[in-house]
């Protein structure tokens, strides 16, 4: 017996049961959450979902029961057929009720958890530690992390403190992305020559997945990082085996070859970074950088940046403008010039 020719209620029943199991597939991602802002976002899912219920189960069950209750072939079918019919008050007080109530309830759920979860308010956490900065850039295809205060950085991998917060500011080297641990909370976007902010927190310790949820090119799906949540002496255990390892320096020759694109990029780690790398990342597409080149170095000076060498036109741009107006031979328009072409 095929899937198609079950009984409806079965094949109801089949298709409920299937979507509980797919359901237990959550059990390491947003539905189980490690963190307070990662439990926030689970209760707002499961607040909005419930919402939806009000009117999708309705819905399903009116559909099939309709579909069942007015059946052409049914013997009474001749009983309840009234071409007149148009209008039920009742049908249209509860058709319209009941949407502005769940529209009511959405906008003032909407207006609290958009504050409330703004990803650039911190946590202010009870405990007295300061948040532990991380500086992070999204690169073809992989994640480099900066940490300030510690001078380490490291590619693919980070490791946090348990119960306190993590301040996280996020840039792109090329395209836009989108940087999400699941499991500790929201996602944010990263953008070149922009910064946006995120703070979370690890309430347990453990390996959780961070990724890439904004596709950017075909090394997007391993695009992806691992956090461990450790306690404090762990951490600063880590920082110290870090930066006495053999590892590179993160400087500026060094970045711009750990930018190149690369796919399934191992995890890396550098013993110290150069002052202000971040910031140097940020803005190395602005126009006021130095250089044509966004790995010049700051106080290099090029014909783009030297005000006295743009003040005025280039003799060879007025000259090229002049023989443009006064040659007698040029075609006065597109059409001449097509015709020009046509002749020779």
């Amino acid at each position: 017996m095929t899937y198609l020719k079950l009984p409806t209620w079965l094949k109801a029943s089949l298709t409920v049961l299937m979507s509980s199991l797919l359901l237990t597939a959550c059990d390491q991602g947003v539905l189980s959450p490690q963190g307070a802002v990662g439990m926030q976002n689970k209760e707002l899912i499961l607040i909005v979902t419930g919402l939806m219920l009000i009117v999708v189960i309705p819905v399903i069950i009116m559909a099939v029961w309709f579909t069942y209750r007015y059946r052409e072939n049914r013997p009474d079918a001749h009983k309840d057929f009234n071409p007149e019919w148009s209008h039920n008050t009742m049908i249209e007080v509860v058709m319209w009720t009941v949407p502005i109530i769940i529209i009511a309830i959405l906008a003032v759920i909407t207006w609290r958890t958009t504050h409330e979860l703004d990803p650039y308010k911190p946590l202010n956490l009870a405990n007295d530690k300061p948040p532990l900065e991380i500086d992070v850039v999204a690169q073809n295809w992989k994640w480099l992390f900066i940490y300030p205060e510690q001078n380490i950085a490291t590619v693919n991998e980070i490791y946090i403190p348990v119960d306190r917060e993590v301040s996280f500011k996020i840039t792109s080297d090329t395209v836009m992305n989108s940087f999400f641990i699941p499991r500790l909370g929201s996602q944010i976007y990263a953008m070149a020559s922009m910064v946006t902010q995120l703070h979370l927190v690890a309430n347990e310790p453990g390996v959780y997945n961070g990724l890439s949820s904004n596709y950017s090119g075909p090394g997007f799906s391993d695009m992806k990082f691992l956090v461990h949540a450790v306690d404090d002496k762990s951490f600063d255990n880590w920082v110290t085996k870090v930066k006495s390892g053999d590892y590179k320096v993160l400087d500026v020759p060094t970045y711009q070859e750990l930018s190149k694109p690369s796919e399934n990029h191992p995890i890396e780690y550098f013993k110290s970074a150069k002052p202000d790398m971040f910031n140097y990342i940020v803005h190395q597409y602005d126009a006021k950088q130095a250089g044509q080149n966004q790995f010049v170095e700051a106080g290099s000076v090029n014909q783009r940046d030297d005000k006295a060498a743009v003040s005025k036109p280039l003799e060879s741009d007025l000259k090229q403008d002049s023989e443009a107006i006064t040659n007698p031979a040029a075609p006065a328009n597109a059409n001449d010039a097509q015709e020009a072409d046509a002749h020779q």
